[in-house]
């Protein structure tokens, strides 16, 4: 069976239910994970390999009063045993996705320079870096959704 790239909603709860070791940082809440799928600035997009997930990437869209959307890429997490696979890549896209249905002009992501894995897959989706104002320990990579002047004034 192939693996399933899918962004959850509301009522999937059950999905997050089970997941492989080490793709979330701490054990899946059930409350929690309700809230998050229930709220729509929230995304969260999976890697499900025979109904196990191995894999995610979460974000959340915002604006602001001066500013057209954006997506800010909270975490990218994938099980061991499914590393450099390209399952990275495939929900990161997934969420890009989500970014553009959402109307944001800009994604963008933190991550730690030493985390070299990181910063090969955002930059292999496309994220160019960008450290302006971060500690030399920290490099940020931001994705470019659509454009802004083409887009409009905000509604």
């Amino acid at each position: 069976m192939a693996i399933e790239i899918k962004v959850l909603r509301p009522g999937d709860d059950s999905i997050l239910m089970n997941v492989a070791a080490e793709v979330f940082d701490n054990p899946i809440d059930a409350d929690l994970t309700r809230e998050f799928l229930e709220d729509p600035r929230h995304h969260i997009a999976v890697a499900i390999d025979n109904g196990l997930v191995v894999g995610f990437a979460s974000a959340v869209h915002y604006v602001h009063p001066d500013k057209r959307p954006e997506l800010w890429i909270n975490e990218v997490g994938l099980a061991p045993s499914h590393r450099r696979s390209g399952l990275g890549k495939a929900v990161l896209k997934a969420l890009l996705e989500v970014g553009r249905t959402r109307n944001c002009t800009l994604a963008w992501v933190l991550t730690d320079r030493s985390n070299v894995s990181a910063m090969e897959l955002y930059s292999s989706v496309g994220g160019t870096e960008g450290a302006d104002g971060l500690s030399k320990a920290m490099v940020g990579y931001s994705f470019a959704l659509m454009d802004a002047q083409k887009y409009g004034p905000s509604k």
